[in-house]
């Protein structure tokens, strides 16, 4: 982990993990930075404008390194109109025609990121959802930025690693939120863990980031032993003062156990993994009608928005892994920090 760490200018291999959707604050950010890890910026979601304003917020709370996360735009397929009228009848909020997404759309958001990270001189960049390509890598590798892809399956880090990335994060089953599988799999790519890290260790050369259900120092140091480079931490973080998650939110992380969490395609299109609540048991049976990522997230907003202004958890996405049975206080970061590396 020591060559790891001096590689990013860290003092502890701990990288809190970028989730997008609004929870992750520049305050939240800079304080794990500031206390030794490696606090992420999530630009999912985000306008490239608006990620540039929180880059410059985060520089100004913290002169220590921060990553920033950018979604890799997938092919989107071909929409079914009786899907739409099937799910246009099941939300009571439904989103503005011109909301809906385009592959174009999501290259042009891509790029624009991605010139204003090199303009904000953004030291580290991590990629989820499928591997930049070549021309980017090269781009970005020319500014001696440091690279981090998401794997899901032995052969996604395999791939990553010989495609450029500096460092890959192994995402056990356990996590919470999206899954980052981008290359297709006989199985359903839910490989826990420990066999990830033992599969992926053997092969690869650059450093690897564990993450899934990972919450205190037990997991990190089970994790370490493996094989692991550093770790990645999402829910314990979403835990936390800094947070913006809603309060509704954050008392469902303390009451939930791992147990009560599972792998849903119906609020975004794509798999992740949440507290089962209400929408989840009651359109379990129409996952087969799921509208392709994004274009089912985009139709759900409405929905989790009013949802969350409501307090009402029935119909949020409260994406968490399987760790959260762990989770019992609402700590502010720097005492999360100091709970993950006292000796």
């Amino acid at each position: 982990m020591g060559e790891f760490t001096a590689l990013l200018h860290i003092k502890h291999g701990i990288i809190q993990a970028p989730m997008a959707g609004g929870a992750v604050t520049p305050e939240l950010i800079a304080a794990v930075s500031q206390y030794g890890g490696l606090g992420s910026l999530a630009s999912g979601y985000v306008k490239p404008e608006n990620m540039r304003q929180q880059i410059r917020q985060v520089k100004q709370l913290t002169s220590r390194p921060f990553q920033v996360n950018v979604f890799v735009p997938e092919p989107i397929p071909d929409v079914k109109t009786e899907d739409l009228a099937f799910w246009e009848k099941r939300l009571f909020v439904l989103p503005k025609a011109h909301m809906m997404p385009s592959e174009q759309g999501l290259w042009d958001d891509f790029e624009q990121k991605i010139n204003i990270l090199l303009e904000e001189e953004v030291p580290i960049l991590s990629f989820t959802f499928a591997c930049p390509n070549e021309q980017t890598i090269h781009c970005l590798k020319q500014k001696g930025i440091f690279l981090i892809g998401t794997a899901t399956t032995k052969e996604e880090a395999l791939l990553l690693e010989e495609k450029g990335m500096d460092a890959i994060v192994l995402q056990g089953s356990e996590a919470g939120g999206h899954r980052g599988t981008f290359l297709p799999s006989k199985g359903d790519a839910l490989q826990g863990l420990i066999s990830l890290i033992s599969d992926v260790k053997p092969l690869c050369r650059v450093p690897l980031i564990a993450a899934g259900g990972i919450t205190d120092q037990a997991g990190i140091k089970v994790a370490l032993q493996l094989g692991a480079d550093a770790v990645q931490i999402g829910t314990r973080f979403l835990a936390s003062q800094e947070s913006a998650a809603a309060d509704v939110y954050k008392k469902a992380i303390l009451q939930a156990e791992g147990s009560e969490t599972a792998i849903t395609r119906l609020f975004s299109g794509k798999r992740a993994r949440g507290i089962v609540n209400q929408w989840m048991e009651e359109e379990r049976v129409h996952e087969d009608r799921v509208l392709p990522y994004p274009v089912q997230h985009v139709w759900t907003t409405p929905m989790r928005k009013a949802a969350a202004a409501e307090g009402n958890s029935d119909q949020m996405a409260l994406w968490a892994g399987q760790g959260i049975g762990r989770i019992h206080s609402i700590l502010t970061v720097e005492d999360i920090m100091h709970e993950l590396t006292q000796t």
